[in-house]
């Protein structure tokens, strides 16, 4: 994907979430609002349910999808705090065991890299997602690891892939993220293990 693209990109989703988080976060209130005044009832909670995620969702697809400014950084309570709400209620569990605070753009990429190994856990698992001065290292467990590997040949594509679907876009923006590193991604599968460093 040209540089452009990939900026243009960012500059969209940057934007889309930012224009998301406000109302999103007012229903949050809203509804506290209301279960201060109203009993307790499941649809309540359902909905309480709903707002968590879809902030928690905003919250991880901002810095996935979003525009990372040179020289900054991402603390590693904030990586930990949205890793742990969109797990929550999730059938896919992520974590953090990292202890610095890494750039904007590379926890960008890890965020792209941790949704490429979503696809690959189709019962479920967890993602561990580390970083090491400027070396990251995610792992995926599941029951069962089922890679498309056509899906996977993107990575180390040097062009621009075709054919993905929307669920798919984090192979075609991640290898020219990484690119912009100067890094590319290994990639290694077992039946139980899905590894991604860079």
């Amino acid at each position: 994907m040209p540089h452009d693209n990939l900026d243009l990109g960012a500059l969209i989703g940057s934007r889309i979430c930012h224009d998301l988080i406000s109302p999103i976060g007012a229903i949050g209130n809203g509804l506290e609002l209301l279960l201060m005044e109203l009993p307790a009832s499941p649809e309540l909670s359902l909905i309480a349910e709903s707002v968590d995620n879809a902030n928690a969702r905003v919250q991880f697809f901002r810095v996935a999808f979003g525009k990372a400014s040179q020289g900054q950084h991402v603390t590693p309570s904030e990586i930990e705090k949205i890793l742990n709400d969109v797990s929550r209620g999730g059938r896919i569990a992520m974590r953090w065991t990292g202890t610095d605070a890494p750039n904007r753009a590379t926890a960008r990429a890890a965020f792209l890299a941790a949704m490429c190994l979503e696809t690959a856990l189709p019962l479920g698992g967890e993602i561990a997602l580390s970083h090491s001065g400027d070396h990251w290292t995610l792992h995926a467990t599941g029951r069962r690891i089922t890679p498309q590997p056509d899906l996977w040949a993107h990575l180390q594509a040097p062009h621009t892939p075709t054919g993905l679907t929307a669920g798919q876009v984090q192979f075609a923006i991640l290898p020219g993220l990484l690119a912009e590193l100067g890094k590319q991604a290994k990639v290694t599968f077992t039946d139980t293990l899905a590894t991604i460093q860079f």
